[in-house]
């Protein structure tokens, strides 16, 4: 079961140059902040709110740290702009299960390891309308600021 819009993936050029727009223009701050080597991206969470199921709400900026990366070869073909969006939920795996059993691929085996240490999997945007999605369960206590 979705709980939730846990965030929207954003990509960008230049992170320091983003976050200082979000920060200027809306008043968002910078909640977390980290290097997916994995993933070959840097990234800002900037929380927007909290939910009703504990959770948060966040804008996820995205910099390729390299060309080759996901992130890279989506901005080289797009420029900048909303790259996906991701719901929660409690049970990624069983979530993705559900999902993969009403004829959506799922693009990874077993999830992976996202921000904040968080387990993500992501769904085939051709499968979604168009739209890169992702499933997210929170880890079990969340960072502070850094």
């Amino acid at each position: 079961m979705l709980t939730r819009i846990d965030h929207i993936g954003i990509a960008c050029f230049d992170l320091d140059k983003t976050v200082e727009f979000y920060r200027a223009t809306y008043g968002f701050e910078v909640f977390h902040s980290e290097v997916n080597e994995e993933q070959g991206v840097r990234e800002a969470m900037l929380k927007i709110n909290e939910t009703s199921d504990g959770g948060a709400s966040y804008l996820q900026l995205l910099e390729p740290t390299r060309e080759d990366s996901a992130v890279g070869k989506w901005l080289k073909k797009n420029g900048e702009g909303v790259h996906h969006i991701a719901f929660g939920t409690a049970d990624v795996d069983g979530a993705a299960d559900d999902i993969r059993d009403k004829g959506v691929r799922v693009l990874y085996e077993e999830p992976r390891t996202g921000s904040m240490g968080s387990r993500i999997t992501f769904l085939h945007p051709k499968d979604c309308h168009g739209v890169l999605t992702e499933l997210v369960t929170a880890a079990p206590s969340s960072p502070t600021e850094h």
